[in-house]
């Protein structure tokens, strides 16, 4: 149970197991209640899903997370913490449920792409068919569905038990992402792990890697290894080329894309540590010599773009999805301004003074290069801001917010051009405030915008952000979570799904469920208590 603050009175209000979270387009269920014997119950997959590798690893995963909310996965060798809940409140067991069977289409491919299908169909001894069902359209369809029936599951008076129900889900937004940021501190691999069993608790489906910045340079790139030799913290704070396949791996089999972001040409000076003549020599404006320091990468070099092409095959190799997210946001212009070369780059070419414009050239020549490589890619807005040239099916990301909704007026007028975008402004998580900030973040509604049905079309949803800061390994899991997971329901769920008061129950729910799987999320309604806490 928790306290919670409603209208200036003090309630209390009784959680309840087995709430689901994000809510399902369609849930049926009704007050008839089976036990479950965890010794007994069996996952059986059809003829076609047991030859997909990615159904038989989370078939084995998820019969451990169904059985686990005596927290056993935190202390195997400790007493079972006592049940709340009590079979009082509900009518006798109707039996025992010992099978669930999962089907799914022909095929099983290797990574989640931006068009999988994640539609699925749960049916539990529901009307006259006494067995239990999950059929997911795609494979990512069935991880998905094992999520929610393993949420469906809970223990009253030490049985494990669940209701009859019938569920057909599917999500709102295709694109439901969380962005990390390795390069302001270095986030070691297992909590980038850790992030990623998260996120597939909270059904979101992309992990945005801004893995490099400024500060530093962790990716080891097998091309140009003194990037990360000169440009990371220390030579041990790195993510190697196994540490990378990892991660790819690890987010492969939960459905979760894992999109490299490498922001050029600002946030670029760690860099420039590792190759020489990138970036651009900063001048002093009184003296015109250079300064010693350095401003963003040097556009006006054909070597620029020669470095450029040899690293992105590169990163074409290593990164499997569809997209490569580019950057192109907060270039400080006053490096270049001080600089002669730049200048006279710039008259030459036909843009003297406007530099914006030699952003929008740079950035016109580094999609070009990504284009010619076969690959997708991601911006931020600046660059759809300046006038570069981009590719119809290229996406815009947008994350200013001044205040207001100003980022739905950007949002209008890049898909009023035709391009599809990604909205991350209201959901920076970096910011934090005393009390139950998840409520401004599950307030949020993409399309609440002046539009026609084509423009809505164009939103493929939304990316919570975790910017690196004032966040390292002791506070990236906690500051995320639950938080992170109000932007999951309002990705996934319908768009009427937005009753705080019935979310609150459920996010608080979901939050005890996320420490008995071993995440570390933190109190996100007020005082109260998880079975859990003690073990984390």
């Amino acid at each position: 149970m928790y306290l919670s603050t409603i209208l200036g009175v003090l309630c209390l209000i009784t959680a309840t197991r087995g709430l689901l979270w994000p809510k399902p387009q369609s849930y049926i269920s009704s007050e008839t209640f089976y036990r479950l014997d965890p010794d007994n119950f069996q996952i059986t997959l059809s003829e076609q899903a047991s030859k997909c590798e990615t159904l038989t690893a989370a078939v084995q995963r998820y019969r451990q997370l169904m059985f686990a909310s005596d927290c056993s996965l935190l202390e195997a060798n400790k007493e079972r913490s006592p049940p709340r809940g009590s079979l009082n409140n509900y009518p006798k067991y109707a039996g025992e449920l010992s099978e669930l069977t999962i089907g799914t289409g022909p095929d099983c491919p290797k990574y989640p792409t931006s068009n999988m299908s994640e539609i699925y169909t749960i049916r539990v001894m529901y009307g006259d068919r006494q067995d239990a069902f999950l059929f997911g359209e795609e494979i990512w369809g069935v991880l998905r569905g094992l999520e929610t029936f393993s949420q469906l599951i809970h223990r009253i008076d030490g049985n494990f038990v669940i209701n009859s129900s019938f569920i057909v889900d599917y999500p709102r937004f295709k694109f439901r992402g969380l962005m990390v940021d390795t390069a302001r501190h270095f986030i070691p691999i297992n909590y980038l792990l850790e992030m990623l069993d998260a996120m597939a608790y909270n059904k979101m489906n992309v992990l945005h890697w801004h893995i490099v910045d400024d500060q530093s340079f962790p990716y080891v790139s097998e091309r140009f290894p003194s990037m990360s030799e000169r440009g990371a913290f220390t030579p041990n704070l790195i993510y190697s080329p196994g540490d990378v396949r990892k991660v790819l791996e690890y987010g492969r089999l939960r459905g979760i894309r894992v999109l490299a972001e490498f922001d050029s040409p600002g946030h670029t000076l760690a860099w420039g540590k590792g190759i020489d003549n990138l970036l651009t020599p900063c001048y002093d404006k009184y003296f015109g010599s250079p300064t010693g320091t350095y401003g963003p990468i040097d556009p006006s070099k054909n070597e620029t773009y020669d470095f450029l092409r040899n690293f992105f095959e590169e990163i074409v190799e290593v990164f499997p999805d569809d997209f490569i997210h580019l950057g192109g946001d907060e270039v400080d212009f006053s490096c270049w301004q001080s600089n002669p070369v730049i200048n006279a780059f710039m008259k030459q070419i036909g843009i003297p003074g406007e530099y914006n414009l030699l952003e929008g050239f740079y950035m016109q020549k580094l999609v070009d290069i990504v284009s010619s490589l076969q690959k997708r890619y991601i911006v931020w807005q600046e660059v759809f801001d300046n006038g570069v040239h981009l590719r119809k099916d290229a996406v815009v990301h947008v994350w200013k917010h001044y205040s207001g909704f100003d980022y739905l007026l950007e949002t209008a007028k890049i898909t009023g051009s035709g391009y599809p975008t990604i909205i991350s402004a209201p959901w920076y998580l970096n910011y934090i405030s005393y009390g139950s900030d998840w409520k401004k973040y599950y307030a949020v509604e993409l399309l609440a915008f002046n539009g026609t049905q084509a423009q809505m079309d164009l939103v493929l949803g939304g990316s919570a952000c975790m910017w690196g800061e004032y966040v390292d390994a002791t506070n990236f899991i906690s500051r995320t979570w639950a938080r992170a997971s109000a932007v999951a329901e309002r990705l996934w769920s319908a768009d009427s799904v937005t009753n705080p008061l019935d979310a609150e129950r459920r996010i608080d729910n979901h939050r005890c469920r996320m420490i008995s799987r071993g995440i570390r999320a933190e109190p996100i309604v007020g005082p109260g208590y998880c079975d859990c806490d003690y073990a984390v």
